[in-house]
């Protein structure tokens, strides 16, 4: 039986990113033109230039992607798993004693919404964010928690 791939494995998957049509299925969402799946390393290379205090959405990380490769869209499902990706490979760098991991907990959800699949959940990214000087609003039914005025943190890509 095969051993499973390590986070950092998943991560530094040797690959290129890929340009391709827009498929139909998702032109109702997203509009017709040329989408960009991109490379997990591009995607935690612009969550590393996240400074201390400062955040990022989903959808800023989707939009500088898609003007650096000069097509439409970044496609929002690979997005969001190497995100994912980031995440789980930064907590296994601290778990091996490494102190400067990507700030994973500085990406936020377009509306400013905490991420649930992040380790720990949206309790352990509320207080990391907590820790740099954010507040967090209570969840409101089944949305999750939010940054209290997002907007004003966010970092220019």
């Amino acid at each position: 039986m095969k051993a499973r791939k390590t986070w950092r494995e998943k991560l530094e998957k040797e690959q290129e990113p890929k340009i391709v049509d827009i498929p139909p299925r998702m032109e109702k969402r997203v509009g017709q033109g040329k989408m960009l799946i991109p490379k997990p390393l591009d995607v935690d290379a612009l969550i590393r230039g996240v400074k201390n205090g400062k955040l990022i959405t989903q959808k800023q990380i989707r939009e500088k992607l898609a003007k650096d490769f000069k097509v439409d869209v970044t496609c929002p499902i690979t997005t969001g798993i190497f995100v994912r990706i980031a995440a789980e490979a930064a907590e296994e760098d601290l778990r091996k004693g490494e102190k400067r991991i990507t700030p994973y907990w500085r990406v936020l959800k377009g509306d400013g919404n905490l991420t649930e699949k992040f380790p720990g959940g949206v309790g352990a990214q509320a207080s990391r964010l907590k820790e740099e000087g954010h507040s967090i609003l209570a969840s409101k039914g089944k949305k999750p928690p939010k940054v209290k005025d997002f907007e004003k943190y966010l970092q220019k890509l």
